[in-house]
């Protein structure tokens, strides 16, 4: 017997994919947005979106993935499926807002007090406001193009660059231009600087052989 033929299988299912209306209503008002902003932001049109909520279109793959990742959550979160022994954590993203009104989205990937932790971020154009602290970060571009200001030197990386500085020195990092970038950013204690185990070969030179 498989998990659908199981006797109340059909109006467990029913009884989820009705949840994910309201479900989806509520990540959108808890974002102060109307279903005129969401559709822009997502390409999905206001009438699919309203029938999503109240529960009168069915939920597909092809309309719940752009949702996620627009209200920055996890697929399974809209879903809520059931729990399944699976030991990773689903972390919540923090979402904060500059001046601007546009959102920079910090997803913590570690929860190590005292360790290296490991964040992906959106975010968006802000003010520079140089600081210095103690510490070591690693930055890696995912996507868009990162402004680094470190001392009195300005870099700009691009998606598969990296960088690697003392927070000792006053540094500042955000957009290059008007549209956010997508990073990986490590930080940890001086002491917690890595120790390179292993390297790409060298390329062989022509003699060799």
């Amino acid at each position: 017997m498989t998990a659908k033929d199981e006797p109340g299988a059909g109006a467990e299912l029913e009884r989820l994919i009705g949840e994910i209306g309201p479900r989806l209503r509520a990540l959108r008002r808890a974002r102060g947005l109307t279903l005129e902003a969401l559709s822009a932001e997502t390409g999905i049109s206001i009438s699919i979106l309203s029938r999503l909520e109240s529960g009168k279109r069915r939920p597909a793959l092809e309309l719940l993935i752009p949702l996620a990742r627009a209200h920055g959550v996890a697929l399974d979160r809209l879903i809520a499926a059931p729990a399944t022994g699976d030991p990773r954590v689903h972390l919540r993203p923090l979402r904060r807002r500059n001046r601007n009104r546009d959102g920079t989205v910090v997803i913590p990937l570690t929860r190590y007090p005292g360790r290296l932790q490991v964040f992906k971020q959106v975010i968006a154009p802000c003010p520079r406001r140089v600081v210095a602290h103690p510490g070591y970060e690693w930055l890696f571009v995912l996507a868009g193009e990162l402004l680094l200001v470190l001392g009195d030197r300005e870099l700009t990386l691009r998606p598969g660059e990296v960088a690697e500085f003392d927070t000792a020195e006053p540094h500042w990092f955000g957009p290059a231009g008007d549209h956010p970038v997508e990073i990986l950013h490590i930080h940890g204690t001086r002491g917690d600087r890595p120790r390179v185990r292993a390297r790409p070969s060298a390329p062989a030179s022509p003699g060799d052989g």
